[in-house]
């Protein structure tokens, strides 16, 4: 048999009331249609499922069978439906941040504070993604808005506002001899030409333009780089520099994240502050990735 739910609901809605007038009102429908779905019902069982005269509808011992499991088939399909519903509004209301480092800064609680003041139903969810995508998920899909570092590959396929500012420090492992130049130095800093020389940690090279900003390609006059390790990850950061591996640059904000332990973080003189943005796919325009793009662009402006 190839029985509809409407044909069950209707089944269970007469036998409940065994009248076909209370039944047809019940359901919203006449009561010429009940009747025709119920016959239509009871050719596909085979067997009658009523007892029909002027005055009394009574169910018949098919029927009686029947009444059971019609109803057990029509909670376990509420059920089911309760449970797509449920998988669809927390879809619908679900908003994936990415972000290769937890940004800090207090930019995630201010965020999400603004947020959820236009948004209550809104729930945020954070994604670590590797070093490797430097987009943090939008480029693949699998976030839907992300805290990524400029430039950006593949700039024209994003919208981004930009949330700080930052200049940058250079992780070194402690006893280094720059680590003693730094100490000296009024501002303790070192200045970039005096890197020229260190092997430098990089990014894998699906980061492209990425990689190339943390190497400072711009600061080098056209000196290729010494590359010490590849690294796709803080922790990774933190003990390639420990192990002696090579430097690393960082923006300020993160140096907590590296200068631990064995490795310190000193800033650097000749090379270009970094810039943390919240980015979006450009033709997103769901209203939790636009909501959480002004935020950010107000809350970078204040910053500025």
């Amino acid at each position: 048999m190839d029985v509809h739910g409407r044909d069950l609901r209707y089944f269970v809605a007469l036998a409940e009331e065994l009248s076909f007038t209370r039944a047809a009102e019940r359901l919203f429908i006449s009561q010429p249609a009940l009747s025709k779905q119920i016959r239509m019902l009871e050719k596909q069982v085979g067997a009658e499922l009523f007892h029909r005269d002027r005055r009394v509808v009574r169910l018949t011992v098919v029927g009686e069978a029947l009444l059971p499991h019609a109803r057990t088939m029509l909670a376990a399909w509420q059920a089911a439906e309760a449970a797509v519903e449920e998988v669809r509004d927390a879809e619908r209301h679900a908003l994936v941040i990415g972000m290769s480092t937890s940004p800090g800064r207090g930019l995630l609680p201010a965020l999400r504070t603004r947020l959820l003041s236009r948004h209550p139903e809104a729930r945020p969810v954070l994604r670590q993604v590797n070093w490797a995508d430097p987009s943090a998920g939008l480029a693949d899909g699998t976030s839907d808005v992300a805290f990524v570092w400029l430039p950006l590959p593949g700039g024209d396929r994003y919208r981004y506002a930009v949330v700080a500012h930052e200049p940058l420090l250079v992780a070194l492992p402690y006893g280094h001899p720059l680590a003693a130049r730094a100490a000296a130095d009024s501002e303790g800093a070192v200045d970039f030409t005096d890197l020229l020389d260190e092997p430098f940690l990089a990014l894998p090279p699906e980061a492209g333009p990425l990689r190339d900003y943390w190497l400072a390609l711009d600061a080098r006059g056209g000196r290729a780089p010494r590359i010490g390790a590849v690294v796709a990850s803080a922790e990774e950061a933190h003990e390639a520099v420990a192990n002696g591996q090579g430097v690393v640059l960082l923006a300020s904000g993160n140096a907590s994240l590296v200068a631990r332990d064995e490795v310190i973080a000193v800033p650097v003189r000749g090379a270009a502050p970094s810039q943390l943005a919240v980015a979006a796919r450009r033709d997103d325009e769901r209203p939790l990735v636009v909501a959480y793009l002004a935020a950010a662009a107000k809350l970078g402006a204040g910053a500025l």
